[in-house]
C-alpha cells in the first residue's frame, strides 16, 4: 500500500460509531419523543404501563423464555450486573471469565469489593477466551457474552452443560439484539439501552431464569443491599418490579425513546433482522482488514469475532516498532484526524486495550456508512503513518 491513500470523495451520512451510547436508528428525530409521559408519576397506570411495554416488547424480540423474570433497573448494564453479583453470589464458589476490560471489573468487584474466598479468576489476554475446559460448573460462573473493549465474543452455549450446578451470569450489554443467546444455558442476562438499538442511558435490563429466582428465594446474601439491589422481600420475589414498578424513579424520556427503539427493530422484523443488520456490518469490515496490510481483527479465532464492537490492531512494522506508550500516541492521531474530518467520531480503543481502532457496527448502523468510512481508514492511517517516515523507512 502507498505510504499516503488518496483522500476520499464519499463521506458517512452518518459518523456516529461509538461504542456506547452508540448511533441512534436510522431516520431519528426528537420527534420520536413527542409522545413521552412527562410532569407524571411513574408510578401512575399509564406510566408503568409504558415502562411494563418495554418488558414486553423486549421480551418478546429477544425470545426470552416465559418462564423468565424481566425487569428494569437502575444504572445502566453496570447497575444490573452488580445487582445480579451482589444479590446471588456467595451461595457456593464462582468462577470468573475475564478476557477484557468489563469482565476483568467484574472480576475485581467479586475479589475486592465483595470479597468472596472462594473465587477463581480465568483470565485470557485481549484477543482470546479464556480456556473454557478449566470451567468448573459445580460453581458460580460470571461472564461477558461479547467483549465490548477487545472484540471477542462466545460462539455458542455449547460448552454450559444443561444440567450445571450453579448460576451462569451473563453481562450481555453489546450482544443482546445483535446475537443469539443461548437462555438454555443462562441463568442472568443484562444489557442496556444505549448499546445495539442505540437508546439512551441510565437504565439497565435484568432477565432471570427460573434457577436465578430460586436462588434469590432461599440465598441470604452475607452483606447489606442497597435499596436499589433488592428484588425480594420477606424470602419472595418482588413480583412488581418485574411488570415495570421500578425500585427507583425511571426517565420516562428515555422510557420513550426505548419504546422507539424496541418499535423499530420489530418493524425491521424483529431479532433475525437486526442480527443479518449487524453480520453485513461485520462481513464489509472483514472484506476490508483481508485486503489491507496494516490491520487486522484484535479477536484471534475468527468465529469469535464480536459484530458488534470490532476492534482492530494496527499490524505495521513501524508500529509494532514503537514504545506503548507511542503506539497509543499513533493511533489517536489517527482516530483524531478522523473525527477532526466529520467522518468517524469515538472510534479511539479502550483505555484499556491495545492500541488500535474500535468501531460499532451494531444494528442502528448502516453498511453503506460502513463502507463509506473504510477508505477514510486508509487515508488517515496513511496521514499519520506518513509522520513515522523513518520508522517505516526501516521496514
Amino acid at each position: 500500500m502507498a505510504l499516503v491513500a488518496p483522500r476520499p470523495d464519499i463521506r458517512p451520512a452518518n459518523p456516529d460509531f461509538s461504542s456506547g451510547p452508540c448511533a441512534k436508528r436510522p431516520g431519528w428525530s426528537v420527534a420520536a419523543l413527542a409522545g413521552a409521559f412527562l410532569g407524571r408519576s411513574h408510578r401512575a397506570a399509564a406510566g408503568k404501563a409504558r415502562l411494563n411495554e418495554v418488558i414486553t416488547r423486549s421480551r418478546a424480540i429477544l425470545a426470552i423464555p416465559a418462564d423468565w423474570q424481566v425487569a428494569i433497573v437502575p444504572a445502566s448494564d453496570t447497575g444490573a450486573v452488580e445487582l445480579a453479583l451482589w444479590s446471588l453470589l456467595g451461595a457456593r464458589g464462582v468462577d470468573v471469565l475475564a478476557h477484557e476490560s468489563f469482565s476483568a471489573g467484574w472480576a475485581s468487584d467479586i475479589v475486592k469489593q465483595l470479597k468472596l474466598t472462594d473465587a477463581r479468576v480465568l483470565e485470557a489476554p485481549y484477543g482470546q477466551l479464556p480456556d473454557l475446559t478449566k470451567v468448573d460448573f459445580a460453581r458460580d460462573v460470571v461472564l461477558a457474552w461479547n467483549g465490548t473493549t477487545s472484540g471477542v465474543r462466545y460462539v455458542n452455549g455449547d460448552w454450559i452443560p444443561a444440567d450445571r450446578e450453579g448460576l451462569v451470569i451473563a453481562d450481555a450489554t453489546s450482544a443482546a439484539f445483535a446475537m443469539e443467546l443461548p437462555y438454555d444455558k443462562l441463568d442472568v442476562v443484562t444489557w442496556s439501552w444505549q448499546k445495539v438499538l442505540g437508546g439512551e442511558a441510565a437504565h439497565g435490563m435484568l432477565a432471570i431464569s427460573p434457577r436465578a429466582v430460586a436462588r434469590l428465594e432461599s440465598f441470604t446474601p452475607p452483606r447489606p443491599l442497597p435499596k436499589i439491589f433488592r428484588l425480594t422481600k420477606g424470602g419472595k420475589l418482588i413480583e412488581g418490579i418485574f411488570k415495570g414498578e421500578t425500585i427507583n424513579t425511571p426517565s420516562m424520556l428515555c422510557v420513550e425513546d426505548a419504546l422507539d427503539g424496541l418499535r423499530w427493530a420489530e418493524q425491521l422484523g424483529g431479532l433475525p433482522a437486526l442480527i443479518a443488520r449487524t453480520e453485513a456490518n461485520l462481513a464489509a469490515i472483514a472484506g476490508w482488514v483481508a485486503r489491507t496490510d496494516w490491520v487486522d481483527f484484535l479477536a484471534e479465532a475468527p468465529a469469535t469475532r464480536s459484530p458488534t464492537s470490532i476492534c482492530l490492531k494496527i499490524t505495521a512494522p513501524w508500529f509494532a516498532a514503537l514504545a506503548p506508550e507511542a503506539q497509543g500516541k499513533a493511533a489517536k492521531q489517527i482516530t483524531s484526524l478522523l473525527e477532526k474530518e466529520g467522518v468517524a467520531y469515538d472510534i479511539a480503543y479502550y483505555r484499556d486495550a491495545p492500541p488500535g481502532l474500535r468501531i460499532w457496527a451494531g444494528a442502528t448502523i448502516e453498511t453503506a456508512d460502513v463502507v463509506a468510512l473504510l477508505p477514510w481508514l486508509d487515508w488517515a492511517y496513511g496521514e499519520i503513518a506518513a509522520g513515522y517516515a523513518p520508522a517505516r523507512a526501516a521496514e
